[in-house]
């Protein structure tokens, strides 16, 4: 509980956990905001002290988690972590400046999903300023993974692996059959010319050949990658359709770390604030430069070849080539919206939200209307159930209609 441990840490002579208590706090209240809107923050984590905590304004927490992530940032640089307690640190094993980084990576990712909301340009640019002075930077060239020690034993390999892919004596879990890649992806991809991509998003029908890891069973060319339709409940089978590649599941790769934040992501970020803020933010790269590099970045947690990096930059495809792209934060909103697939649905679906790119086909099985889409979620049941006075609050809330602050339109 990150709550326990910032208010616990300094009496047990462990002030140096405090920094990363706060900074992953503000990394989950981000997502419960981007989830559900309005939440209870700043009565929350109260124990029995507390037991119906009011809602907050979503906004408000929003800026709350900058400074959070501020305080985060001091404590880090104020109090080391020690060698001896590093192995418990899941994600950075005790370094110190990656943490401030990933810190900075995260206000980044809260200051741009904003981006569109009128009247926050100067807030925005202040604290993108104020990032940039700080001076440690951001997380580049590495993603933010959590790994506890994953290994070859029962209850201790990677759970998504263990899900969907192979248990830990390597026998393929039923579940295999399960998850599909969408036919607008691959269509998308192939429509683009990024096939290289889609072959590392992918495997081809058939699935992974289970005697050669990493490879499909089937020929790996194009027509053999075969997309689901949105909301198909039957009728695709591992013969006819593609699942998720070899960048995600890949038979004996069970200790793969559990992605928080990719380099892509933060390298697109940068480039969408380049692009809309100009020389209000002190960055020394180009929208371009930091645009390609975020393609070189999601071509690399793919496993993909970087050789085929260039030919895509250079392409002279619409939202594929920077200096092709006749709207470039559409070129941008896209490809940050492509680097997360396999690695992290919540963030494609809240930058689809906040930009509504790309255009994507309604589910075969959905009547209600072709421009209607889920805009958030309900609140929980146990909220209702132990916090109900202040759930009803909030109104009537319609997850087709109800809008998180940063989605404006």
């Amino acid at each position: 509980d990150y709550q326990y441990i910032i208010d616990n840490a300094k009496d047990a002579g462990q002030d140096f956990a405090r920094g990363p208590a706060k900074i992953m706090q503000a990394f989950n209240f981000q997502k419960l905001v981007d989830l559900y809107g309005n939440i209870p923050y700043s009565e929350a984590l109260k124990g029995v002290s507390k037991l119906a905590p009011k809602f907050d304004d979503q906004k408000a927490i929003y800026e709350s988690l900058i400074t959070l992530l501020d305080d985060g940032i001091k404590d880090v640089k104020a109090n080391a972590i020690p060698s001896a307690f590093s192995a418990s640190d899941i994600i950075f094993k005790g370094n110190g400046t990656n943490w401030v980084k990933f810190a900075n990576s995260l206000k980044l990712r809260i200051l741009m999903r904003q981006s569109r909301v009128s009247g926050r340009d100067s807030y925005i640019t202040t604290e993108l300023n104020k990032i940039i002075s700080e001076g440690s930077g951001f997380i580049t060239g590495v993603d933010v993974g959590a790994n506890p020690g994953y290994t070859a034993a029962a209850g201790q390999i990677n759970p998504f692996y263990d899900s969907y892919g192979y248990s830990e004596t390597g026998a393929r879990r039923a579940n295999n059959n399960w998850p599909r890649i969408t036919d607008f992806v691959i269509s998308t991809l192939k429509a683009t010319g990024d096939t290289v991509r889609m072959k590392r998003i992918a495997y081809a029908i058939g699935n992974e050949d289970g005697a050669n890891p990493g490879v499909s069973l089937k020929a790996e060319v194009n027509t053999n990658y075969v997309g689901v339709k949105f909301g198909a409940n039957s009728g695709y089978l591992p013969g006819n359709s593609s699942a998720p590649g070899p960048s995600v599941l890949t038979k004996g790769q069970f200790s793969k770390p559990y992605i928080i934040m990719t380099a892509a992501e933060i390298q697109f970020n940068l480039a969408e604030a380049k692009q809309r803020y100009g020389a209000s933010v002190n960055l020394t790269g180009t929208a371009k430069s930091y645009y390609d590099e975020g393609i070189k970045q999601s071509y690399r947690i793919l496993g993909a070849s970087s050789a085929d990096v260039s030919r895509l930059t250079t392409s002279g495809v619409d939202n594929v080539d920077f200096d092709a792209s006749t709207n470039k934060l559409n070129a941008i909103a896209y490809q940050k919206w492509l680097c997360f697939i396999n690695f992290n649905g919540l963030e494609a679906w809240s930058e689809y939200r906040k930009s509504g790119i790309p255009a994507t086909p309604q589910s075969i099985n959905y009547v209600g209307g072709a421009s209607i889409r889920p805009l958030r979620l309900y609140y929980p049941g146990t909220e209702l159930g132990s916090n109900g006075d202040n759930v009803k609050a909030q109104g009537t809330i319609d997850p087709l209609a109800t809008r998180i602050f940063w989605d404006i339109d």
